[in-house]
């Protein structure tokens, strides 16, 4: 217990009070949000504006081809505070081309493939300008992190989440579903105009970094391509529902059952937030990394067991916070509830390890076998159970990719150490 304590000590140490505060007030207000859009927008069109979103979110990944993945992790090697700066430029500019072409050919195939719900290639194409802003966004977040402030870290995302809920009351109840539309592409547009200034880098690139090469842009590549898996690892479950059981309302439905489960990822995501950039320099120190480890995984194994004891007594209540028509899908519920404690002790900790050591290849090895794997059990598990199955398939594959990520990074490390 003493170890778990000066772990959290340490933790808190690193800012990691203003992470932890600030992503709880995130999360807070973007279930207001998801909330707010539930009561304004018709079920029916926000079903249909969801399916095209999560389609979006599957390939955010891809905007700047993971250069902000790049971005931290050679960043975080680089001694000098003026190296860090003249790489986020690179990024910044060469991470924006690249998202422009992207956006084209979203909005060129969003016309051309035959989508079974009217409006969809139309809101695919509206939606794909949040590309942009959320590209610009998450490399000034990470340039925070590099700087190791994690305090400007912490309010540039309150800054967003406070403009995706007003944005959303206000747009949703004057223009419905593209008011909604137009909120999303919003918010991270907003904190981006805010903080830019905050980072005080000349945006004069003098010379092309040291530390890009062609294994610096293969690191990005397989970044994009490792989050692309992830993601649609987790929206999957909605594609499919959409595709096999022909019902929109029955893609809301799994969207906000779904939510407060995957809501919980935030914990170890404020760790990582917090620690990424501090155990990548020292990455080198076995003794420092195993006893991170150790520590790391006490922590949440507890937290894992308070989550599913609390919501094991309380899950009708939760679901009824969005509807009571959700309270007889409680079931599902518990079931993504257990699923989620496989990422929170496992795969949230040895992912970004994996990445640190530059390994980050290998999570898209794991998560895309796991891809496969739900394509496979959904198209059996859905005709028979509805969510419910879609929920089993998720569960599993939280708890196989967080133990495989765990035995590979075991592995790779020992051999990281000897070169």
């Amino acid at each position: 217990m003493t170890n778990i304590i000066n772990y959290i000590k340490d933790f808190l140490g690193r800012s990691g009070s203003y992470v932890f505060s600030a992503s709880i007030i995130s999360r807070l207000l973007s279930f207001l949000a998801s909330w707010l859009a539930l009561q304004l927008v018709p079920n029916k069109e926000l079903g249909v504006v969801l399916f095209a979103y999560n389609i979006i979110a599957f390939l955010t990944p891809f905007g700047g081809l993971g250069l902000p993945q790049s971005l931290i992790r050679y960043g975080a090697l680089l001694p000098l505070e003026k190296e860090k700066d003249n790489l986020f430029v690179y990024v910044l500019k060469k991470g924006l081309l690249v998202t422009f072409y992207i956006i084209v050919i979203i909005i060129i195939s969003g016309y051309f493939i035959p989508f079974k719900f009217e409006n969809t290639g139309y809101y695919l194409s509206l939606l794909s300008f949040i590309l942009i802003p959320l590209f610009v966004f998450d490399i000034i977040k990470i340039q925070f992190r590099l700087k190791h402030d994690n305090k400007s870290f912490s309010k540039a995302d309150i800054v967003y989440n406070v403009s995706l809920t007003v944005g959303v009351f206000l747009l949703s109840y004057f223009f419905q579903e593209k008011g909604y539309i137009l909120a999303l592409i919003l918010a991270p547009a907003i904190p981006s105009i805010l903080f830019l200034k905050k980072l005080n880098i000349r945006y004069t690139v003098q010379k092309k970094p040291n530390v890009v090469n062609f294994t610096f842009w293969k690191y990005g590549f397989y970044s994009s391509i490792t989050s692309i898996v992830t993601s649609l690892l987790l929206i999957i479950d909605i594609l499919l529902i959409g595709h096999l059981m022909e019902d929109a309302e029955m893609v809301t439905v799994y969207k906000y059952v779904s939510i407060i489960p995957l809501s919980l990822l935030f914990l170890p995501q404020v760790f990582m937030a917090t620690d990424f950039v501090s155990f990548t320099e020292k990455i080198k120190e076995k003794k420092y990394i195993f006893n991170y480890i150790k520590n790391y995984m006490s922590l949440f194994f507890i937290i894992s067991l308070l989550i599913c004891l609390f919501f094991g007594f309380f899950s009708k209540e939760t679901l009824a916070l969005f509807s009571d028509e959700f309270v007889k899908y409680s079931e599902s519920f518990l079931i993504l509830i257990l699923g989620i404690t496989g990422i929170l002790v496992f795969r949230g900790l040895f992912g970004n390890l994996l990445s640190s050591i530059g390994k980050i290849e290998v999570n898209s090895y794991i998560i895309g076998v796991a891809l496969v794997i739900n394509v496979i059990s959904n198209y059996y598990l859905i005709p028979l159970y509805g969510i419910k199955g879609a929920a089993i398939t998720s569960a599993f594959l939280m708890w196989f990719t967080g133990i495989f990520s765990c035995l590979s990074f075991l592995y790779l490390y020992k051999r990281f150490l000897k070169e």
